[in-house]
């Protein structure tokens, strides 16, 4: 580990305390009576705080980065947001000692002299403590629940979030060792919470939430004066009269020095997520440092060793994964691995370990020796039983016990080392130097040995397994290859980081660079794949990578070194390339190259690879090669692998010879040669030739496969009808081919053959022989979907959207049939066929009151209802609006036309629907009332237009009518005031309650084609008269019984009284529309007329009409007022008409004119 300075910067007064915003990018610091606020990048000073009036002690920052918090000698603590604002002050009874935010709930810490507070901006007050003893420090945990105070007397308060003390721990030293800094783990992988302790009774310590010490104390020889985690909990930064920052592990194990400055340290801290600290002094000093840690490994052949958290070691085994640590609980300097040594640098000695056995996997090391020494030394090699240390240009080799053996001086600074082997006690080394010189020497020996030099300064060395050849790859990252014995450069590679020769061949090496890896075999071009790191081993297939801190190893298939041997018939070399691990196929393929290559001993050595020792069987092969067919057969027979002789006569279109081979032998054998024939026959372009023998050889998918191709329909007729049916495949096929060759008949044939119904079903619908389909589905009701719903879909496309919507219906599709509807409605809309809108308004009602009858969509679908319900009256209505206007001749009287735009008028309360005009019903409205005489209505419908933004074509007959309106009485005819047939009130001819009666809120019942009001009243049936009960009363018509004269005259001495003596016996009380007919009701809520037996059968058929809804409705009971002034109801819709109009409506359209049931239509 080793700290460099990346900037420094004075202030003017001690630095107490510094905080980092959470994201890294500021630093808050305490200096004086001001905070400073600077750039962390760069070391600017980017903004000075004013806000304090004497010394800031203290400074944090909130978890979220959105505010900061300052605390001073003045008893003051500012909040300041995160754009340097200051939003909030409060105070305490002394000087602010330390500040500290909840890093969960952002609740804000702040301790003094005498006491501590808790702020939380949803608070609007600070709730405070009293303390027994000055505080100095405080932390809050991870989790936010609990907050640690460190006190001047030597003592440790945990207190939880509302301030209530839980644990208190009390030092040994008392009030002789203040608590001067406490810090949290911040760890997230500790399982407990543990709390660092920092005193002046220089020591420091750790406790657990419970308050149990972890550990023993450990001596500082200094007064802290700060302490601070780095971000993941794994080091500590301590700082204080020493004049200088130590760094730690969580453990408390001094790791070294980070920075020396001039003065005491007051305090430090670590910008979050990354190895960078921040150091603040007595002098005004603030210190910029980045932390660098340097990887501390060694590797030998599959044993790789790498120290982990600076006090461990690591000893990881490449093949099997698996990882033993070592823990030494002091700094790792070095580490070196050799066979079964591994040898430890810690700061004042050096252990060796050994394996407790020569098993190869064995992962269990114990100590062999202790070297109690301290070294300098740049690089640390281990042999079997000697350690080697590199000082720069001097190398010492020292036995186990410490005893120095022997020493060599070196021209120039050594630049690698290592271990390449030898018997133990004889080991030799291979040295690099910075001047080029390349050396290798033996521990027993006293003389360097040089085997090479070159001009540039070695990077990296390996020699070969047979030490003859040597790979370099020096400062200009170039990789040469020399030949130890003649010094001869054999090549040279460019990008080259790292290099490693392969253990088990001595042709290849790899090298890496430039984020790849580069494999070479021999003299040939370079094979790249892309990988990142360092390669540092490469043994068979494997290489051996170190990528940042972790090492993997990385399995490479040989095979493309292998061709390269192949391409130039080097087949020995291969076969060495091959062993080291390739794919059967590029096996197969270097036996088939050495027959092709006359090389029988390496085709031979791979036969033995996989096992085979027949020698007849390799010298058949052989004859196939050299063309001697006859003979290679008859060995492949005598070797028992006839089928190796007929795949090579097949192979070579010989099927004469293969015939004559079989002879009368198996027919399954003569079966398969025949197929091979014709797929032979097939491939060079004679498929009829081919179909025959493939029908002979009972292959019959390939025969129809064939002739469907070529479109062979006769063929194919020929095949389907002498299959059995039982050949459920070869028929479907066929079936296939008839659909596709457009003969559906013959398709039709083959489904029935094997009674496959549905693709039957498929077919007929696939070519729209709906009839077909039809008696089909007669027969079959479980296909009915299958056919109904693609014939409504059919009918959609064909623009016959009516009767899509009944096949939906029919294939019980609901949901369907109400989409298909719901576009063809807003089809008529948009293309102002209002009366079609209606229409299928009224349809969509009556299908969503058809699903309604399903319990879990009851209540929407009855929502549903009465919305289609409205908007079809609606669009019945304006449709003879849209006409008037738009059209040059009415069509309707001027009388329908007035009564139509008031209904609109009063039925548009809230939202217009899409393509309805008020424009159009105003319009209509006040040219029709200016016509019949109602002219108070005519102004008012003209002042309306004038508000809205009408069509040129209306607007001069709208300006006209404006003016010469202004010129007729201001007052509406009396005959055409509406009349309610309830209570007898004349109604207004706009009515702001809509279309309802403005006295007794009775609602109105119009005519559907004159918009006429009718003498109707809504009547209710009293609870527990069921509709069919009520029927069968009013079909009795028992007679009326006649009114008796109840008045009563009676005289007193000063006056004379008439009164009405009413019992319940008269049945005319019973009656509701007599009663509510003789009086205005005037009640501000609809009042209905509800009606019990007698009253049920006192009315006459005639006078009653009944909207039968289905369920879930109830049906709907009218009384007519006026018997002799007929109304009819259409069955089907249940509007109301007047009966000479439906008549002649009727015999117009020979339907009904709302809900189109042709007359002669027996449903309902």
């Amino acid at each position: 580990m080793r700290a460099v300075l990346t900037w420094r910067d004075k202030a003017e007064q001690c630095v107490y305390d510094l905080a980092f915003k959470p994201d890294g990018t500021q630093l808050i610091l305490a200096a004086g009576n001001r905070l400073l606020v600077y750039d962390t990048s760069d070391g600017t000073l980017l903004q000075p705080l004013k806000g304090h009036k004497d010394t800031v002690y203290c400074v944090a920052y909130a978890k979220d980065g959105k505010r900061f918090a300052s605390g001073s000698a003045d008893k003051s603590v500012i909040i300041w947001t995160s754009k340097l604002e200051g939003i909030l002050k409060y105070t305490h009874n002394d000087s602010i000692q330390c500040v500290s935010y909840n890093p969960v709930t952002h609740q804000l810490a702040s301790c003094s002299s005498s006491d501590f507070g808790l702020w939380s901006p949803e608070q609007k007050s600070v709730s405070k403590h009293k303390s027994s003893s000055k505080i100095t420090c405080c932390s809050w945990t991870n989790d936010g629940q609990y907050l640690a105070l460190g006190m001047f007397n030597g003592v440790i308060s945990i207190r939880n979030k509302n301030g209530e003390e839980k644990v208190k721990i009390e030092r040994p030293g008392g009030s002789l060792s203040p608590v001067w800094s406490i810090c949290w783990n911040p760890s997230r992988e500790e399982h407990n919470d543990i709390l660092a302790v920092a005193d002046w009774g220089q020591k420091l310590s750790f406790y657990q939430l419970s308050g149990k010490q972890i550990g023993k104390d450990r001596s500082l020889n200094f007064d802290p004066c700060c302490i601070s985690y780095f971000t993941k909990g794994e080091y500590i930064l301590l700082g204080g009269s020493d004049k200088q920052v130590s760094l730690f592990t969580k453990d408390g194990v001094r790791l070294g020095t980070v920075g020396e400055q001039n003065s005491w340290m007051w305090t430090c801290k670590v910008k979050p997520d990354s190895n960078y600290v921040v150091v603040g002094c007595q002098d005004g000093t603030i210190s910029f440092y980045q932390l660098i840690f340097s990887t501390v490994h060694g590797l030998y052949k599959d044993r790789y060793a790498y120290r982990d958290s600076m006090t461990d070691v690591i000893v990881q085994h490449l093949i099997t994964e698996q990882k033993v640590r070592i823990k030494c609980k002091e700094l790792v300097k070095k580490i070196a691995i050799y066979k079964n040594r591994l040898a430890i640098q810690l700061p004042e000695k050096i252990l060796i370990y050994e394996l407790y056995s020569d098993d190869s996997l064995d992962m269990r090391y114990r100590v062999k020796e202790k070297i109690v020494r301290k070294f300098e030394c740049n690089l640390l090699v281990v042999c079997a039983d000697h350690i080697i240390l590199c000082q720069e240009k001097r190398l010492q080799c020292l036995s186990f016990s410490g005893v120095k053996e022997r020493e060599w001086q070196m021209e120039s600074l050594i630049r690698y080392i290592k271990v390449i082997g030898g018997p133990p006690g004889r080991e030799g080394l291979l040295v690099g130097l910075k001047n080029g010189q390349i050396l290798k020497i033996f521990v027993d020996s006293l003389f360097a040995i040089v085997l090479l030099k070159q001009a540039t300064a070695v990077r990296c060395l390996d020699m070969s397994a047979s030490r003859n050849k040597l790979a370099v790859v020096d400062e200009n990252d170039t990789c040469l290859v020399y030949d130890i014995h003649t010094k001869e450069l054999l090549f040279q590679e460019p990008n080259a980081n790292s290099v490693a020769w392969n253990t088990q061949c001595e042709d290849m090496l790899c090298f890496s660079g430039g984020g790849y890896l580069n494999i070479k075999a021999s003299t040939f071009p370079v094979h790249q794949q892309k990988l990142q790191g360092f390669v540092v081993g490469y043994n068979g297939s494997r290489i051996f990578c170190l990528h940042a801190f972790s090492m993997s190893a990385v399995e490479v298939p040989q095979s493309a070194p292998m061709y390269q041997y192949l391409d130039r018939k080097m087949f020995r070399e291969a076969y060495q390339i091959a062993c080291l691990g390739v794919t059967d196929t590029d096996w197969r393929e270097l036996a088939m190259e050495a027959l092709e290559g006359l090389e029988f001993e390496t085709a031979k050595k791979e036969r033995k690879k996989r096992g085979e020792t027949n020698n007849d069987l390799f010298l058949a092969d052989v004859f196939s090669y050299q063309g001697k067919f006859h003979e290679a057969a008859k060995l492949y027979k005598r070797s028992g692998h006839e089928n190796l002789a007929l795949d090579m006569y097949t192979d070579l279109r010989m099927f004469e010879y293969a015939k004559d081979f079989l002879g009368s032998g198996d027919p399954k054998e003569t079966k398969m040669l025949i197929t091979k024939q014709a797929d032979w026959a097939r491939n060079i372009n004679e498929p009829k030739a081919a179909v025959e023998m493939y029908i002979s050889a009972g292959e019959h998918g390939k025969a129809i496969a064939i002739s469907g191709d070529h479109g062979w329909v006769d063929m194919l007729i020929d095949i389907a009808r002498k299959l059995d049916k039982a050949e459920r495949e070869p028929l479907l096929m066929c079936a296939h081919y008839f659909k596709k060759l457009d003969n559906p008949g013959y398709a039709a044939e083959t489904y029935l053959k094997i009674g496959d119904l549905k693709s039957l079903v498929q077919l007929h619908v696939e070519t729209q022989r709906w009839d077909e389909a039809f008696a089909l589905g007669e027969k079959h009701p479980e296909f009915k979907d299958d056919i109904y719903v693609p014939y409504a879909q059919w009918l959609a496309e064909s623009d016959r959207f009516e009767e899509a919507q009944k096949a939906f219906h029919k294939a019980g599709r609901q949901g369907e049939a109400v989409r298909v509807l719901e576009q063809l409605t807003h089809n008529a809309v948009v293309e102002s066929r209002f009366n079609d809108a209606a229409y299928y308004y009224w349809m969509l009602s009556m299908q969503c009151l058809d699903i309604a009858q399903d319990p879990a969509q009851k209540d929407v679908m009855l929502g549903k209802f009465h919305h289609f319900q409205h908007l079809a009256e609606l669009y019945h209505g304006y449709h003879a609006i849209q006409r008037y206007t738009e059209e040059p001749f009415s069509f309707h009287l001027p009388e329908t036309l007035f009564n139509i735009s008031r209904f609109l008028l009063h039925s548009l309360t809230k939202d217009t629907p899409l393509g309805i005009s008020k424009v159009n019903t105003l319009f209509t409205l006040a040219k029709q009332s200016k016509a019949l005489g109602a002219y108070k209505l005519a102004r008012h419908a003209y002042d309306k237009l004038q508000g809205l933004q009408t069509p040129a074509r209306f607007q001069k007959s709208i300006e006209l009518g404006s003016l010469t309106i202004r010129s007729k009485p201001f007052h509406d005819s009396e005959e055409l005031v509406p009349l309610c047939y309830r209570c007898s009130t004349n109604n207004p001819l706009l009515n702001n309650l809509g279309n309802v009666c403005i006295n007794c809120r009775q609602p109105f019942v119009f005519s559907a084609s004159s918009y006429e009001v009718l003498h109707l009243v809504e009547f209710y049936l009293e609870e527990g008269i069921t509709d069919e009960e009520a029927v069968s009363l009013i079909d009795l018509e028992a007679p009326r019984h006649k009114r008796e004269n109840k008045w009563q005259e009676i005289a007193s001495n000063t006056s004379q009284t008439l009164r009405l003596d009413e019992t319940l016996d008269s049945l005319g009380d019973d009656d509701p529309f007599t009663a509510k007919l003789s009086f205005e009701q005037g009640g501000l809520e609809f009042v209905p007329v509800v009606v019990n037996r007698s009253v049920l059968r006192s009315m006459s058929r005639r006078d009653v009409l009944v909207k039968r809804w289905p369920p879930p409705l109830r049906w709907q009971y009218f009384r007519s007022l006026l018997p002799d002034a007929s109304i009819t109801m259409c069955p089907s819709c249940f509007q109301m008409f007047h009966s000479e109009d439906y008549e002649l409506l009727v015999l117009q359209h020979t339907c009904c004119p709302y809900c189109r049931r042709r007359i002669d239509d027996p449903s309902p």
